[in-house]
């Protein structure tokens, strides 16, 4: 085999912090679209424009987050089986609001009764809100830890409830995703539309990059005082997959600990700042490409931030720090994760192709619908 095993987990945990990121990027343009649908758009016609400058590839997105699931469940299976049943209620509010996307896009232009378009533009609001919150809220959790321990088994055993999810930290996670796709969305439109659409996109995209890096700020704070996870027995990168074989501290602060031990990684919340920073100022000299790239890179800044300091573990316990689960001892065999390797190397390179295809257009200033 090309790699060992401790390589290829790092690999696909590499590789599935790139799909989230793409994910974010790709759905912050149509889920932040749909969330400033009444906001930025005042009359039909307006809405009307921001509807075909979205709705051609909608469906992009959706491509990022079937993979990062298909990863989740192929190269971590007990991680995948512990996030569906704890975050159930959550992930599935975001499958059933992520449903009202295709079909407003669809549908609303069918009839031009001023009902019809007006249920459809609500439902693409509730659309775009509810996933942005309920994304942030999942990372949240899985910050703070997830309510769940291991039998001997295997068994997962679930003591949360819907209501223990929506604690403070997580909804602080839920803003800072909301606010971060209204960014990317915001700085799409100034991209594709002209005159008094373009020029309140320009102030969205101003409000929301401060409000992105001061929830950011706030939540790098909440970090550095709650309870953070450290492997404390002895690390086998290439062990077998138990997570019942280690042990587990938990104290203030431990999200921190990788930083500590590599001073560079605190170069990814900077770029953040930065990336924020720099969104800002080329939105408002009129420059929307460059700012859609830099905020695109402040998007992915955020999620490799969480990832690099939960790093290597993908789901924590709350109950029992134990039995938390780590890329060292929750992945699939060797075998499949290779398996898995190659498969992506050939289907690597047309996802990149698909991606490129969906904002083919972002060159084009749409005025009416």
């Amino acid at each position: 085999m090309l790699f060992d095993y401790e390589t290829l987990r790092i690999i696909w945990w590499a590789f599935l912090g790139l799909l989230l990121m793409g994910f974010a990027i790709m759905s912050g343009v149509y889920l932040g679209v749909g969330v400033l649908l009444p906001l930025v758009a005042k009359t039909d016609e307006e809405r009307g424009v921001l509807i075909n400058a979205t709705g051609s590839g909608w469906d992009g997105n959706q491509l990022w987050l079937v993979l990062a699931g298909g990863v989740l469940f192929a190269a971590w299976p007990v991680a995948y089986a512990v996030s569906f049943s704890t975050l159930f209620f959550v992930l599935l509010l975001s499958l059933f609001s992520l449903f009202l996307s295709p079909l407003g896009f669809g549908c609303r232009s069918k009839l031009s009764t001023k009902r019809w378009r007006g249920n459809w533009d609500k439902a693409l609001f509730v659309g775009g809100v509810v996933p942005a919150v309920m994304f942030g809220i999942a990372f949240g959790n899985l910050l703070t830890g997830l309510p769940f321990y291991l039998e001997g088994d295997m068994r997962i055993i679930y003591q949360g409830s819907f209501w223990s999810l929506f604690q403070p930290f997580a909804l602080l996670a839920g803003l800072l995703s909301l606010s971060m796709l209204v960014m990317q969305g915001a700085v799409y439109l100034q991209i594709k539309t002209v005159e008094v659409i373009n020029d309140r996109a320009k102030k969205v995209v101003f409000i929301s990059t401060l409000v992105t890096l001061a929830l950011f700020a706030l939540a790098g704070y909440w970090v550095t005082l709650m309870e953070g996870y450290h492997i404390s027995s002895e690390v086998f990168p290439d062990g077998p997959s138990n997570p019942l074989l280690k042990t587990v501290k938990q104290a203030p602060g431990l999200w921190l600990d990788n930083y500590g031990h590599l001073a560079g990684l605190w170069a990814i919340p900077g770029c953040t700042f930065v990336a924020g920073l720099m969104t800002w100022g080329l939105s408002k000299r009129d420059q929307p490409e460059g700012a859609f790239i830099f905020s695109s890179i402040a998007i992915a800044s955020i999620i490799l931030t969480a990832g690099c300091s939960m790093f290597p573990f993908i789901a924590p316990s709350s109950l029992v720090v134990n039995h938390s689960l780590t890329v060292w001892d929750a992945s699939a065999s060797l075998w499949t994760l290779n398996l898995m390797f190659w498969g992506a190397v050939i289907c690597w390179p047309f996802i990149l192709i698909y991606s490129g295809w969906i904002f083919r257009a972002l060159r084009c200033k749409l005025a009416t619908e």
